[in-house]
């Protein structure tokens, strides 16, 4: 067997970590060994620094330091989590990766894409998602659910244009590069989303026994 890199993406509300804990119980299910973790985080250095970036304050943080810590987590979440199971053969489900950044400091912080490119190839290297699922769903049912959650965070207080560029940038990535992507409509109920997951298994079992 051969590990497998997926990401799971989407705005605010989407459901991705509740549809990640999902699919890793169906994988298990299959004798797939899988490690769930999520960005920013994954290693108590990098939730420290998911704190820092979540954490609402009075000092407005500028969007090149924002960059800068999302891309400081996650080489930490690479070198000690993401590449040493990968390369033990399993599958790893992240609830965001680089799309996130592409979608939230790129379409709504505004920074370059060229900028972000950097970062990444100089992080990451070669590695790059195997597959990317995009949990898809009206903004306004998106930041309800949020808002339902409780105290909203530094990014869920963000205007309506914020996540309207977020949402654009996902499916905008999502077109390019369709053999990569699978858009989900999330704004369906939890069983239909996880039918739609249902659907999905046996193309995964078959690249993680490929």
């Amino acid at each position: 067997m051969s590990g497998l890199f997926i990401t799971l993406e989407g705005p605010e509300g989407a459901g991705k970590s509740t549809n990640r804990d999902y699919l890793a119980e169906r994988l298990r299910e299959q004798g797939i060994d899988v490690l769930l973790t999520r960005e920013p985080g994954g290693t108590p250095l990098a939730e420290r620094i998911r704190e820092l970036l979540l954490t609402p304050s009075s000092e407005v943080m500028a969007a090149d330091t924002e960059l800068l810590l999302v891309f400081a987590a996650r080489a930490q979440h690479l070198a000690e989590v993401i590449r040493p199971a990968l390369a033990r053969g399993s599958v790893v489900l992240c609830d965001r990766f680089t799309d996130a950044t592409y979608a939230y400091q790129g379409g709504g912080r505004g920074l370059s894409t060229a900028r972000i490119e950097q970062l990444e190839s100089f992080v990451q290297g070669s590695l790059r998602p195997d597959l990317t699922l995009v949990f898809d769903l009206p903004i306004e049912v998106g930041l309800a659910r949020a808002a339902a959650r409780g105290r909203l965070d530094r990014f869920e207080q963000e205007g309506r244009s914020f996540f309207d560029a977020v949402r654009k940038t996902y499916l905008e990535r999502a077109a390019l590069a369709p053999q990569r992507y699978r858009i989900l409509d999330a704004g369906q109920s939890l069983a239909a989303v996880q039918a739609s997951l249902d659907a999905l298994l046996p193309e995964l079992v078959g690249r993680c026994r490929g």
